[in-house]
């Protein structure tokens, strides 16, 4: 998938990723494999549903809902462009 990355998701913003055993960038998730990218939003739902998280580690639980919305995105294009919705 090729696409021009927004200049918001070019910032140096990362989310340190267990599941895939590193760190990520934003404008990684344009390049991550669909299986990748299912367990990194698999991670930050997780991440946002736990409400002691969000006392615990405030700039975590953050950055994970904004990791977890742009993958929620770029998944959603993926799924239009396999079924030929081009919108």
């Amino acid at each position: 998938m090729i696409q021009e990355i927004p200049p918001q998701e070019q910032m140096r913003k990362w989310f340190r990723s267990h599941l895939l055993s590193r760190d990520v960038e934003l404008q990684e998730l344009y390049e991550l494999e669909q299986g990748e990218l299912d367990l990194l939003m698999a991670e930050t739902a997780e991440i946002r549903s736990d409400v002691e998280n969000r006392s615990r580690s405030h700039g975590r639980w953050c950055t994970a809902g904004y990791v977890l919305e742009l993958a929620k995105i770029i998944d959603q294009r993926r799924a239009s462009e396999r079924s030929g919705d081009r919108r």
